[in-house]
């Protein structure tokens, strides 16, 4: 698909309709987190990432970044440039002004095509909520030195080659999970941003990773 394609088939999705959970849980790791029984969601606290969908040769690449390891949240992992929503923020200005804080993204030329469903992020209180952007023209963008270790220029293609996508083991808290995870520029992409990226390739057609 050319970059214009792409931008015209999310156009379509976001139309239609989301596909929602049963996407997302495509690339859900086993067993998934769950709120505590005795968690009160008021305490859930909004955030907002960004999706941006750009071209670089007339094919639709995707920004991502890797956390810096010295974060209490998440340090190493792959996710979208975001993060908290202020008092008074829409989810699409909070995902534009994390992007911009986090990657150095100048906003001009960025045109919102959708928002895709909330995920819930229990081990961090979170619930995050992604914002479908696109650019015209491949961005200049640079890591904040305190929050992103390094900028992952992702080429749609491969995200939509299922074989990208193979089981990891993770512990977290004493527990196992299996995670399926996107294996993509030596980085392992699994968890909260693989479930959202299941959503946005579904939209797109994709239908799963392959079978193992």
């Amino acid at each position: 698909m050319t970059f214009a394609e792409v931008v015209a088939r999310l156009e379509a999705g976001f139309q239609r309709g989301l596909p929602g959970p049963a996407a997302q849980a495509r690339l859900a790791p086993v067993p998934r987190r769950q709120w505590p029984p005795s968690f009160d969601p008021a305490r859930i606290r909004n955030a907002a990432g960004l999706l941006l969908v750009y071209p670089i040769d007339d094919r639709a690449h995707l920004v991502l970044t890797v956390r810096a390891d010295t974060l209490n949240r998440h340090g190493g992992q792959v996710s979208l440039p975001g993060g908290v929503v202020d008092p008074g923020e829409t989810f699409e200005q909070a995902a534009l002004r994390e992007a911009h804080e986090e990657v150095g993204l100048a906003l001009d030329g960025v045109r919102v095509l959708g928002a895709l469903t909330p995920i819930d992020i229990p081990v961090s209180g979170f619930r995050l909520h992604p914002i479908v952007a696109a650019m015209q023209i491949a961005p200049r963008v640079t890591p904040a030195d305190a929050e992103v270790a390094r900028i992952l220029t992702v080429p749609l293609s491969e995200l939509l080659d299922a074989d990208r996508v193979r089981a990891v083991e993770r512990t977290r808290d004493g527990l196992a999970l299996t995670a399926p995870a996107f294996h993509i520029d030596g980085e392992e992409i699994w968890g909260a941003t693989a479930m959202i990226l299941a959503e946005f390739l579904t939209l797109l057609a994709w239908t799963g990773p392959a079978a193992q």
